[in-house]
């Protein structure tokens, strides 16, 4: 029984990676998306995903910090909220 601890250790491990961002990834399900792409001079990418000239997801790439993306989910060629951006929430700091 022992030899198998470390195969299932290594099996659970591979199953967690193949569940990481990729999943997360807005992008993925849009069909022949144009793509424009610019980079500002703080060193972010924002990335613009149009459908038939309709804004549906854009994708921001800071120099430091993670991907996130601003949705279109009603349609109107802005970001989702209200606002002309999404506010982006993260996590600072934290106590227990």
């Amino acid at each position: 029984m022992r030899p198998a601890l470390p195969l299932l250790l290594a099996l659970s491990l591979v199953a967690c990676a193949s569940t990481g961002p990729a999943a997360d990834d807005p992008t993925a399900g849009l069909v022949n998306p144009q793509v424009i792409r610019s980079e500002q001079p703080n060193g972010d990418v924002i990335e613009e995903y149009r459908v038939n000239g309709r804004l549906h997801v854009v994708k921001v790439t800071p120099a430091r910090g993670p991907v996130y993306y601003l949705q279109d989910r009603d349609g109107d060629g802005r970001p989702d909220d209200g606002a002309p951006v999404s506010p982006v929430l993260w996590k600072l700091f934290e106590w227990d």
